[in-house]
């Protein structure tokens, strides 16, 4: 397993891309499982993909992420420039614009009702983008978007193991509906 820390970044950003060379690199408070993700000066981020698996997301994100934001109203992040594989790390990975901001929680919500209008009309705005020429779900990307009984199994099965911090039944009743409930495009 690569160690993705602050001297790989900064190892990465001075052999491609030298004219970042003076920016700070530091990690994110929050990083997630499939990128590792670190600050790049105050304005920028170094997202780099944890494992082979996660590659494909990264090629993705670089082609889709500009489109999608030329059309949404709410701000997303976007690519910037794309690292190539190196003697020090095996995988493309992105540089992008960061956008500041707070992961979202019960407690930082002021309004719940006009954040489920935002985001409703977030989604609205999101879904009505022609995703045609886009890639399907797939092994890829972990089938996401595709058909959720592929999540199935492993969706009770975290029901199960969650049974005193959710309620099974409700749980289980809404992942029903959703497993029966048909886009008809």
């Amino acid at each position: 397993m690569i160690k993705i820390d602050v001297d790989l970044v900064s190892k990465l950003i001075n052999s491609q891309f030298p004219e970042w060379t003076d920016f700070e690199v530091k990690p994110v408070k929050k990083s997630g499982n499939d990128n590792k993700t670190f600050h790049l000066g105050n304005s920028m981020s170094v997202r780099l993909p944890s494992d082979e698996a996660y590659v494909p997301q990264a090629e993705k994100e670089q082609k889709w992420l500009p489109i999608l934001a030329r059309q949404l109203s709410t701000q997303i992040s976007e690519p910037l420039a794309k690292g190539g594989p190196s003697e020090d790390y095996p995988h493309p990975w992105s540089v992008n614009k960061w956008l500041d901001g707070e992961t979202l929680t019960l407690e930082n919500i002021d309004d719940s009702n006009q954040f489920a209008n935002d985001l409703g009309e977030f989604l609205v705005e999101l879904q009505s983008i022609d995703a045609s020429e886009g890639p399907l779900a797939g092994e890829h990307n972990f089938y996401r978007g595709g058909d959720i009984v592929v999540y199935d199994y492993e969706c009770r099965d975290a029901i199960n193991n969650n049974v005193n911090t959710f309620n099974k039944y409700l749980f289980g009743r809404n992942m029903g509906i959703g497993i029966n409930f048909k886009v008809g495009w």
